[in-house]
């Protein structure tokens, strides 16, 4: 079996697009490689229009299956393909687009996916939204990035400690820490001056030693599900008289200014407080992402919903417990012996992609009050409760097993590929149900 893969963002692009639209699709790609060199060959492409269909033709005459693996949301997969082609897409709102705007009919995501006639996701409440589109038969199955066995084994040789001491990382980037820092050039009258923040003055070769109790969060902060903003609020109010608390932010973003200067200008916002806020922006090596890894006492998500989170999940299958919603994509892995579980609300909202802003579906608000708890609640245990805490990590890396390895997502995906090309699968009768 041939299965050919595409990413909009490849090896050659990342770089440049880290913090853009749809740039993590080649991270989940990345991951579902391994899985997929065990069902079949693979070749990567990086253009679907010139090349798949004549990968497709070579396999026809070879009596050989193929299928096209487009990992993109639906309304940006390539149509008009004579190679079967499925669409692997991450989605975390009640509902898929049902209508076509912007003159697009793509925008429809009905429409693609009825061409599609299959999907691959990366949760059940995806899988759930999908059919409740397309009918409860619809061909869809639920296969997250398979990120547990890299970081179970990182999480292994670390050990998981509820508190760091004196962990040292090394960091070329710009690195913000509050307890250097001189906030007032993010005060309001200077960023309504317009004058530039001097963020070259920042941009080395930094060290970051870090100690206590470590909440560590990686996102982009110009992802507009993120909600950043009551994460640090409700970290300075909760922490305002704890020097033992940090809160490490580790940025995603192709801009240093534009990914730091309104989380600083928020910082300004929430003086004064005496826990610790550490903004990283910026190249960390394997060794050093492995050191902040171990550092974490726990790893933190406040956003309105996620298609997978593929930091939590990481964090998560290295043994540290989370601070976060159990929503979204996030009830398939999260639960209150591996979390402190933040309670939420729905509220209406807009697709992204949606220019009209017309609300079509829910997104779900953190309660400010239920996340101060949680940080709370969780910096007593690291502090005085070890046996919790130890037991908080090892349900999280056994749960994650069971969601993320990739012993269950080649069982997933070998089941969903014999059941659309209609051969019979060994392994079909362990295949988890989505």
């Amino acid at each position: 079996m041939l299965i050919i893969i595409h990413s909009e963002t490849n090896q050659h692009t990342i770089v440049g697009n880290l913090g853009r639209s749809e740039y993590s699709y080649y991270f989940v790609l990345k991951e579902y490689r391994p899985v997929l060199e065990r069902l079949g060959r693979v070749v990567e492409v990086r253009d679907p229009q010139a090349e798949v269909d004549v990968l497709y033709r070579d396999c026809q005459a070879r009596g050989e299956d193929c299928v096209f693996l487009s990992f993109s949301p639906p309304h940006r997969t390539q149509a008009a393909l004579a190679c079967p082609t499925l669409p692997v897409f991450a989605w975390e709102f009640s509902t898929i687009p049902n209508e076509p705007f912007a003159g697009d009919p793509r925008n429809d995501w009905r429409t693609v996916l009825r061409t599609a006639g299959a999907a691959i996701t990366h949760s059940s409440y995806t899988v759930n939204a999908v059919r409740e589109a397309m009918g409860s038969d619809y061909p869809i199955v639920a296969v997250p990035a398979p990120v547990w066995d890299r970081f179970a084994a990182r999480g292994a040789q670390l050990g998981c400690q509820p508190m760091a001491d004196n962990i040292r990382l090394t960091l070329k980037g710009v690195l913000a820490d509050s307890r250097q820092l001189d906030l007032q050039p993010y005060g309001p009258e200077q960023l309504r001056s317009g004058e530039p923040l001097d963020f070259q003055a920042m941009a080395s070769a930094h060290e970051l030693v870090l100690s206590g109790v470590i909440y560590t969060s990686v996102f982009n902060p110009s992802d507009g599900r993120k909600n950043w903003e009551d994460m640090i609020s409700a970290f300075c109010v909760t922490f305002r008289e704890s020097e033992d608390a940090t809160l490490v932010l580790k940025l995603t973003h192709h801009d240093a200014e534009e990914a730091m200067s309104d989380i600083l200008h928020h910082l300004y916002k929430n003086q004064t407080f005496r826990c610790r806020i550490v903004l990283i922006y910026g190249y960390l090596a394997d060794a050093d992402y492995e050191r902040l890894v171990q550092a974490t006492s726990y790893v933190v998500n406040t956003s309105y919903g996620e298609g997978q989170c593929l930091p939590l999940m990481e964090f998560m299958s290295c043994g540290k417990p989370a601070v976060a919603p159990r929503t979204t994509a996030m009830i398939d892995y999260l639960d209150a012996d591996n979390g402190f579980l933040v309670e939420t609300s729905d509220e209406l909202t807009a697709w992204p992609h949606d220019p009209r802003r017309a609300y079509r579906t829910l997104r779900y608000i953190t309660n400010w009050t239920s996340l101060c708890k949680a940080y709370r609640t969780s910096y007593d245990v690291a502090q005085n409760n070890p046996e919790r805490y130890a037991q908080m990590s090892g349900h999280a890396v056994a749960s994650l097993e069971a969601f993320c390895s990739q012993a269950i997502a080649e069982q997933r995906l070998g089941g969903f590929f014999a059941q659309l090309f209609e051969r019979p699968a060994p392994c079909a009768a362990q295949v988890p149900s989505p």
